[in-house]
């Protein structure tokens, strides 16, 4: 079965964004923000988000063109940094920049961040969120560093590409590696679910009987440096929600996968029950699920239910890896 027909991501994201660069004087957000906390509107702004599929990467926007940013700032120091300071870059001199954070999840930090970067700022407080009000500064400091440092960057430790913000984005989590050491010989056409940096693929297509791969992933920035890191012409890169209606492949011989277990920094079991829907809506009959799992989540009645056949492989270090069949 061949894929080609599935949308895949540019492999220059920078270039693909160019083609759609927002006019001067327009408004961007970033993520979700609750309307009551910063007034925006979400069908007429720019969405940026990395984790909304198919928004304008905020790093494509040009210098200096926007009226107005508004900012759902995420918790890791170095993203929101990275977000802060493109979103500053973007603005038109004078232009308004609002960004806000839940007081447990980095709203403290964002009035000085801003007065790093050269901000005057009115800070106030509403719903355990701090939400910071500012002016971008004729001259910013320190955009360069900060975009530097939250940017797509290669991880001399790992030898991968990655990015602040991505899942276990400078480490390879310990499921992961469960998984990895496990010996598996996979054929055919398969697909790499919540694919991350890519490194489960890259094992997989270590095999030469694996004839293709789907790499699905929501986060746009996980998906770009899953196709640095995998660079194997038998790839294929998705950005998708897949909770979503279908943007996937069928019929598959295998899937794989390490489904996540938190949305938002809440723990959702659901996504993973999502993700177990998912691989058995896209496996053909005898198709083959490899899934590796925390011990604390009880997958094993969900699997049950669902494939005619699941066998737990192993259980190291806190996680249980699972095979099932369709």
């Amino acid at each position: 079965m061949s894929l080609s027909a599935i949308r895949t991501w540019p492999s220059s994201a920078r270039a693909s964004a160019a083609e759609t660069m927002p006019t001067p004087g327009a408004e961007a957000v970033y993520g979700s923000p609750l309307p009551v906390l910063a007034p925006v509107s979400m069908l007429e702004a720019i969405q940026t988000s990395p984790l909304v599929v198919d928004a304008l990467g905020l790093e494509s926007l040009a210098d200096a063109t926007l009226a107005r940013v508004v900012i759902d700032a995420p918790p890791g120091t170095l993203e929101r940094r990275y977000a802060l300071a493109h979103g500053l870059r973007a603005l038109a001199p004078g232009g308004e920049l609002i960004a806000l954070a839940r007081k447990d999840r980095g709203g403290p930090r964002l009035a000085g961040e801003l007065q790093s970067f050269g901000c005057t700022v009115a800070e106030a407080a509403k719903r355990h969120h701090r939400i910071c009000r500012c002016s971008r500064p004729t001259a910013p400091l320190g955009l360069k560093a900060a975009i530097a440092a939250g940017g797509m960057q290669r991880l001399p430790a790992l030898g991968l590409w990655s990015q602040p913000g991505v899942f276990s984005w400078n480490r390879i989590d310990p499921g992961s590696a469960v998984l990895i050491a496990q010996p598996w010989r996979p054929a055919g056409v398969g697909a790499d679910l919540g694919c991350g940096l890519g490194v489960l693929s890259r094992t997989v297509l270590a095999a030469p009987t694996v004839t293709e791969v789907t790499l699905i992933d929501i986060d746009r920035r996980a998906v770009e440096a899953a196709r640095l890191n995998v660079g194997d012409a038998r790839a294929r890169f998705i950005q998708h929600d897949l909770r979503r209606p279908p943007r996937r492949p069928a019929d598959l011989d295998f899937v794989v996968m390490n489904p996540p277990f938190h949305d938002g920094g809440s723990q959702d079991r659901s996504l993973g029950h999502a993700f177990v829907d998912t691989a058995v809506a896209m496996l053909k009959v005898g198709g083959v699920l490899r899934m590796v799992a925390n011990v604390a989540l009880p997958y094993e009645s969900i699997l049950a239910a669902r494939f005619a056949e699941v066998d737990q492989l192993a259980q190291v270090g806190g996680y249980k890896l699972f095979e099932a069949r369709k």
